[in-house]
């Protein structure tokens, strides 16, 4: 399970953080701390979600 979660890590993980930055961005919070402290809580929330769907798609198997 944990090779699947890392696999979905690497695409939720980014996706998040890309959300971060632009939630980040549009709130006005332009400088470079407030963008990688963004990124940062993204990939962080990643963790628990990638190792939830890798649950996930090994109990439908």
């Amino acid at each position: 399970m944990m090779r699947l979660a890392m696999i979905l890590f690497s695409l939720i993980g980014t996706t998040l953080a890309g959300s971060g930055v632009v939630i980040a961005l549009v709130a006005g919070y332009d400088d470079l701390p407030g963008i990688l402290w963004s990124a940062a809580i993204g990939a962080v929330l990643a963790v628990p979600v990638s190792l939830w769907v890798a649950r996930r798609i090994i109990a439908e198997s």
